[in-house]
This record gives structure tokens, sequence and C-alpha cells, in this order.
């Protein structure tokens, strides 16, 4: 029976292949996640500044969502453990492949959530203490509406999409509004965006999510019928939503032009998909939301009226 050591080649490549800190530390806080909340957050912020912004506010702004939205993810990492372990795209993560300690990142979660909330109350807030609470909402709804309720209801989508679509709202108050029409609208932005995105993701990965435990509406939809027209209807939705700024004046005509264009062309891959069910066609809707965001945030902010 051999009893050779591995090769010195073989032992380069498996550490070749480990993730280093500053990965683990990526995929532990969902960088790419978290980015995109405090992107938004900006974006609400921009808009309700208008001539009045400030610089510095919109960088204690920075600081303080990110580490609420870093702690989001931690908190809700810890919670999926064993849940992430059973998931092909999940369970190479720092937590369920045992790379960083639970508690390490309870202590770093704990952290950041409470630096990034003092500081927003302290720098954002001190005459207007929404921000900071809304943030708390953020995160309290996060962890403990939106991760329990994926075990229990397929609802949770519609929690989660409440959950992502308040970081506009905390940059619009940030510029010292309260909850007006114009925060509705950035909310209902976000709200309607999120949900034909990830409609088209969770079927498209609807049997990693029942083998972790996980109630999607995708799950006992593999035809794709439903999901399809779910993706649809909200798209349908988003559309109609882009209209408002040009009916109550809250952006130039030619940037809600251009957001119902390009909702439209997400109703448009959203009927492909309920003409074909294919994996494919539900990937172009995923990938189109993807292109939809920036476009359209940057239409909107270009073309806002204070």
């Amino acid at each position: 029976m051999s009893t050779s050591s591995p090769s010195p080649e073989a032992s380069d490549t498996e550490q070749a292949a480990k993730p280093s800190l500053r990965e683990d530390m990526l995929a532990l806080t969902k960088f790419r996640l978290s980015l995109l909340v405090v992107i938004t957050a900006v974006v609400g912020y921009i808009a309700g500044a208008g001539s009045n912004f400030s610089w510095a506010i919109c960088v204690h702004l920075v600081l303080g969502v990110s580490c609420a939205a870093f702690a989001s993810a931690i908190f809700n990492q810890l919670m999926e453990i064993e849940f992430d372990k059973r998931m092909k795209r999940t369970r190479e993560r720092p937590l369920p492949a045992n790379r960083i300690a639970p508690g390490v990142a309870m202590v770093l979660g704990v952290v950041i959530a409470a630096f990034g909330l003092l500081h927003l109350a302290g720098t954002v807030t001190k005459e207007n203490p929404q921000p900071a609470y809304l943030a708390a909402l953020t995160l309290g709804l996060y962890v403990f509406a939106y991760t329990p309720m994926k075990r229990k209801s397929s609802a949770n989508t519609v929690v989660g999409a409440v959950v992502g679509a308040i970081p506009p709202v905390i940059g619009w108050t940030a510029a010292g509004h309260g909850y007006d029409l114009g925060a509705l609208f950035w909310f209902g932005v976000l709200f309607f965006w999120q949900m034909p995105h990830f409609i088209a993701i969770n079927w498209m990965y609807r049997d990693e999510y029942r083998n972790a435990g996980f109630v999607m509406w995708s799950n006992d939809d593999d035809s794709g019928k439903f999901s399809s027209k779910l993706a649809f209807w909200f798209s349908v939705a988003l559309a109609a939503w882009m209209v408002l700024p040009g009916i109550f004046g809250l952006a130039a005509w030619w940037s809600a032009v251009v957001a119902v264009l390009l909702s439209l062309w997400l109703v448009w891959l959203s009927v492909v998909f309920i003409r074909t069910c294919e994996r494919n066609d539900a990937r172009k809707l995923f990938f189109a939301t993807l292109i939809y965001l920036p476009v359209v945030l940057t239409a909107l902010l270009l073309g806002w009226i204070n």
C-alpha cells in the first residue's frame, strides 16, 4: 500500500486555491450586495440634497450605512451556516467552510453594527434621527424577519424587497426630507426592481434552495409558469411606477421616458420567459436587471428636479 506524501506541486495548488483573508472578509460581508445598499443610499441623498449636497454628510452616510449592511450580512450568514453547507453556490463561504469561526464573526458583526448606527446617529442625524432609525430598522428586518422567513414562507421575497428598498430612503432623509412623495418614489423603484431580479435567480437555482430548506415561490414551479408570470406582473408594476416622476414633476420628462422604456424591456424579457420557461431566458432577465438599475438610477438623478 502506497504511503507517499502529496507532492510539493499538489500542496502549492491546494494552497493557491484557498481564499485569502481579504476574499473571506468580502464574502462574509457580502461586499457586492452591501455596495449596492450603499450606492442606493447615496442616490437617495444626492436626489434629496440637490444644491445643498454636502461631502461631509455623504461620507458619514457611506460609512454608517456600509457598517450596517456589513453587519446584516454577517448575522444572516451566522444564522444560515448549516443551510449554506447544503448549497453548491454558498458552501464555500468562510463560515460553512470553517475558515472563520462563528464567534469571531459574531463579535465582528456586533462591533461594526454598533459603530455604524452610532456613527449615523452622531453625524448624519444630529437634528434628524430618521436615517439612524431606518438603518436600524433595515438591519433588524433583515436579520429577524427576512432571514428566518426564508425557511417558513415564500413571502420572504417580499420582505426582502422591503428591506432592500429602504436604503435610498435613508439617503433621502439624510438630506433633510421626511417620508414624503420623494421617499415613496425611491422606495418603490428599488422594491419593484428587486422582484423580477430575485424571482429569476430563485427559479434558476430552485433545486439548491429546495435542498437547503428555503421556501421560495419557485420551489414547486419546475415548469416556470408561475415564476415567469410573477416576473412579468412585477415588471409591469415597475414600468407603471416609472411614470410617476413625469406625472408629479419629480424629474425631467426625458429621464422618466428612459426609465419607462427600460422597464418595458424587462416586461418583454419576462414575456419571453413566459413563452419558453427556459433557464437561459430567466438568466437573460436576471442579467438585464443588473444593467437596468445603474442606467435608470443615473437617468433619474440627471433629470431629478429639486
